[in-house]
């Protein structure tokens, strides 16, 4: 894979990242409203920091592909770890959608 698809796929796990967590805070904060658990609040907390954590990422991919032109290990390594984080997520969406 070269380096500007290494990008592309880790943009893209970002960018799908950030739908899933705009989903998952309105969701928690519908129920915040309802329940006024400290749990929900910080399962609100948790979903806005990654939220803006996927749209730093999305910036500085789109950004500064320098950063990663001249590692394609750091490249790979940041997709890999996006893709991660995107299957954690599918399931954290999955669960609190039933």
């Amino acid at each position: 894979m070269s380096m500007d698809q290494t990008i592309a796929v880790a943009s893209a796990f970002a960018g799908i990242n950030v739908v899933l967590l705009t989903v998952l805070t309105v969701i928690w904060l519908r129920n915040y409203r309802t329940f006024r658990t400290p749990l929900i609040l910080g399962l609100v907390a948790f979903a806005v920091v990654m939220l803006l954590e996927n749209a730093t990422a999305l910036y500085f991919f789109f950004s500064m592909k320098m950063f990663y032109g001249n590692a394609p290990s750091v490249q790979q390594a940041v997709a890999v770890l996006r893709g991660m984080q995107f299957v954690a997520l599918l399931f954290l969406t999955w669960v609190t959608l039933k």
